[in-house]
């Protein structure tokens, strides 16, 4: 009855494997992998169901002849089933007729009109000798039709479509490689060239920096942890500016500034009439960052009636200003910082747990300034570099000054040093910032303060040297000291600075000393064997 049937699914064939050669992704070539079996095999009611192991369940990824809502019905445990009969087993499996069997659930409950009509076929879609999901259709052909003839066939299909989905992996991996080099190239052009970049070769801001390389390429949800002042401002615009979102807004919002009567309307926006005082119409924060980035900054002061709304914008990308029935649909990826333990808050009941777990995808931590001292010198002279652009004058630290601020807590961490910095360039009449001018211009509180600038284990006696040294030559002369202490062997050398043998290696090849290391151990040599 059907005598072109062979050459029909020849043909089959090889538009499938055209259909998969030609397609930029998995969804598109799926659907027209199953369009190609539905209009060449009168194969009806096509789908492709595969393991999702976040879920742990079968769902349907493609399909041809379900709508939007039936394919999202079918989602199957994996003992659940005809479909997950076929993927626990790895076996075929026919249903002459689906309104006689148990094990056909129709959870789309796209057969209902034609039920008792239809048989149905099952083929496990198997890779590297595991099934990964399951190709169902419904078939129609006749009984003068072999079944085994179609379930042979959609076998090569379900093979063919296994090959294709691990070409994809590879692919999408590959891909997430090269935005993740392309990101740390970016953030490297930025360093050299005076963008946006963090200072600090500590362990702990190393980490930093990888995490935020990997994670701006992606659209995920950021939350950056740590102390007030430790630089989560900083890192929210570099992740935004290593993101396809770069040159859309990015959009600041200090969550505990903003009266909590105000922030509603400052954030989602209202309509004319809205309420008393609104003579206009007004976008809110979001609307404004559209296409681009939030920040929201002091999120665990954000008010508990409030994060409802929060989360729906989290959730389903949507919003309705104040005063206003219509939904809007907007495009924007939220940061979000804190320096309060939300895990504590929704403890108690002051933070909803599902908005929680929606802003705390990556979460980043951002150490305090006194547990990565390795990276004080760093920062003294970055700012120091940075007031000199911005006021026209070289400034240089004492040794006892310097020491001094080695020595320092720095409760207001980054932030402080900064104001500190701008604050002693301003006030100084001479290129040298000394110990008794720095303990003199201190922020009120901090004199005196313990292992403040005000110590007073700091020898004065080295304050007035007839040269002062600027932080480079401190710092070549403090690596010096620890090479010849530790028989100028490298790695020994960076334990005694809390360094790491990368770190001390960088510091080696900054300060051109490869040659008098080596003279170093030669000598050592020549006195051993006298």
């Amino acid at each position: 009855m059907y005598p072109s049937l062979h050459g029909l699914k020849l043909s089959a064939l090889l538009a499938i494997c055209q259909a998969i050669d030609q397609a930029l992704d998995l969804e598109s070539a799926l659907d027209g992998v199953l369009s190609i079996l539905s209009e060449n095999l009168s194969m009806q009611r096509a789908t492709v169901t595969l393991y999702d192991p976040e879920t742990g369940q079968l769902s349907i990824n493609a399909s041809y002849g379900l709508s939007l809502e039936e394919k999202q019905r079918g989602v199957y445990r994996l003992d659940e089933g005809v479909t997950g009969r076929i993927f626990q087993t790895g076996e075929p499996y026919y249903v002459p007729d689906i309104s006689k069997e148990p094990l056909f659930l129709d959870k789309t409950g796209s057969r209902k009109i034609r039920r008792g009509q239809i048989s149905f076929i099952g083929v496990p879609i198997i890779l590297h000798g595991e099934p990964i999901g399951v190709l169902n259709v419904d078939r129609i052909f006749g009984d003068d039709i072999a079944t085994e003839e179609d379930i042979d066939f959609l076998k090569i299909v379900a093979t063919l479509i296994g090959q294709f989905i691990s070409l994809n992996e590879k692919i999408m991996e590959r891909e997430a490689i090269l935005k993740r080099e392309n990101t740390s190239l970016k953030y490297q052009i930025s360093k050299k060239t005076g963008g946006l970049y963090i200072v600090g070769q500590s362990s702990a801001m190393v980490e930093v920096q990888r995490q935020l390389e990997k994670v701006a390429p992606t659209r995920a949800t950021v939350l950056l942890l740590g102390e007030s002042g430790v630089g989560k401002t900083l890192i929210a615009r570099i992740i935004h500016e290593l993101s396809d979102r770069k040159g859309h807004p990015f959009i600041k919002v200090n969550c505990a500034s903003i009266p909590e009567n105000l922030l509603e309307s400052e954030l989602f926006g209202y309509e004319k009439g809205a309420f008393t005082g609104a003579s206009g119409t007004r976008q809110g924060r979001f609307e404004e960052a559209d296409g681009g980035t939030i920040f929201l900054d002091e999120i665990g002061e954000f008010p508990m009636n409030l994060q409802s709304k929060l989360l729906r914008v989290l959730q389903e990308k949507e919003l309705e200003r104040l005063g206003s029935n219509r939904t809007r649909h907007i495009d924007v990826r939220i940061l979000a910082a804190t320096n309060r333990d939300l895990g504590e808050l929704v403890e108690r009941n002051e933070f909803r747990l599902d908005l929680y777990y929606r802003l705390n995808i990556f979460p980043i931590t951002v150490p305090a300034l006194r547990d990565r001292k390795e990276d004080i010198t760093g920062l003294l002279n970055h700012f120091l570099q940075k007031m000199s652009d911005n006021y026209g004058r070289q400034m240089f630290f004492t040794p006892a000054a310097l020491d001094a601020l080695m020595l320092y807590d720095w409760p207001g961490n980054v932030r402080e040093m900064q104001n500190l910095i701008e604050r002693l360039v301003i006030m100084s009449d001479s290129e040298y910032i000394t110990l008794e001018f720095l303990k003199a211009h201190l922020a009120p509180g901090q004199n005196g303060h313990a292992g403040s600038p005000g110590v007073e284990s700091t020898s004065t006696s080295r304050d007035e040297p007839p040269h002062c040294t600027s932080l480079k030559e401190v710092e070549r002369n403090e690596v010096v000291a620890a090479l010849e202490r530790s028989g100028w062997i490298q790695y020994k050398a960076a334990e005694t600075l809390g360094l790491s043998a990368r770190q001390m290696g960088y510091r080696v090849k900054r300060y051109g000393l490869e040659s008098m290391i080596a003279e170093g151990r030669a000598r050592l040599r020549r006195m051993k064997k006298e």
